[in-house]
């Protein structure tokens, strides 16, 4: 008799919980939503953020608030999303294949793949190859001509190591043998920055970054076989016959693990019904880039797909 109870409460309790989940689901959002981009501001990932909390209006009911925790290569914001209650009220939006490359290339916990619950996809970054607009290399070719005329000499800038920006520019230095000096920067906007101010002789970062600054910098080649669809002036490096590693990043939204179904349910159509608003294109289109959607299933199995192709790369680099 005490065990039937004991079983008959447990089952009570059961539907008792999910009948709570069911409720504060329907009733979420009732707050703002905190998005954290783990990057300082004004690079591509934070453009997709801030773009999404000014498209979000009509769509949601609440604000979405976008915060800044850069550090770590994007681990310190993930971390801090991580361990955050899943109650749907705070989020991630990070470069899903820099942070993919952070978790396999760091000493960390935290799994691209496993620590979070994937909610959606809206967007895509590619590394791009870039210059000063003083700078005397004209072509990629003059790069690297100039790189193998005294190996090792000249400097070249990126948003941190282990992102795919850092490993886009490796695989271009040694699929044409040649040798540089890296100079890591704490995010896009800083890395462009540093470019701008000849900190460097060269470097890779987001295509999306020379908009708005065509009198400062030069880009010479987008790390890809094809030209980008919003930045389309700029030859790829598969066109000019330039070997290079096909890596580039698709912009997630990650929520913590734990977090209901329903809600991870309400906000992926929520983003869906956002990439597709004329206004999130428009936002996005002054920045250089532009809307791209997958579902939370479909971004994570791209994920997958990437880990299982730069796990020879990121071997390769960190031995």
């Amino acid at each position: 008799m005490k065990r039937r109870t004991f079983i008959g409460s447990m089952a009570a309790s059961a539907a008792l919980a999910a009948s709570t989940t069911a409720t504060f689901a329907a009733e979420w959002p009732r707050r703002p939503i905190n998005l954290v981009v783990p990057y300082k501001a004004g690079g591509g990932t934070d453009a997709y953020a801030r773009a999404i909390s000014a498209a979000a209006e009509g769509i949601l009911d609440v604000p979405v608030v976008v915060v800044n925790k850069p550090g770590s290569g994007g681990l310190n914001g993930a971390n801090s999303v991580v361990g955050a209650r899943p109650d749907g009220y705070t989020m991630m939006m990070t470069s899903g294949g820099s942070f993919l490359l952070s978790t396999m290339t760091r000493d960390t916990d935290i799994d691209a793949l496993e620590s979070f619950e994937v909610v959606a996809q809206v967007g895509q970054l590619r590394t791009s190859l870039m210059v000063p607009k003083n700078s005397p290399y004209q072509s990629v070719q003059d790069v690297i001509d100039a790189a193998k005329a005294n190996p090792g000499s000249l400097r070249w800038a990126h948003s941190g190591r282990g992102g795919f920006h850092h490993v886009g520019g490796l695989g271009f230095l040694a699929n044409n043998g040649i040798e540089a000096q890296d100079v890591p920067f704490k995010g896009g906007g800083p890395t462009r920055a540093a470019l701008i101010g000849e900190q460097a002789d060269f470097g890779f970062l987001g295509v999306q970054q020379l908009r708005g600054f065509e009198e400062q910098l030069r880009a010479l080649a987008v790390n890809s076989a094809d030209r980008d669809t919003i930045m389309s002036d700029v030859p790829a490096f598969g066109e000019l016959g330039v070997p290079f590693a096909a890596v580039s990043s698709p912009v997630i939204v990650f929520a913590p693990k734990g977090t209901p179904a329903e809600v991870i349910s309400a906000m992926e159509a929520a983003l869906a019904e956002i990439a597709a608003k004329p206004q999130f294109a428009e936002l996005l289109a002054e920045r250089g880039t532009g809307p791209v959607y997958a579902s939370g299933t479909d971004a994570k199995a791209g994920l997958a797909a990437m880990k299982a192709d730069a796990a020879p790369l990121v071997q390769s680099l960190t031995n």
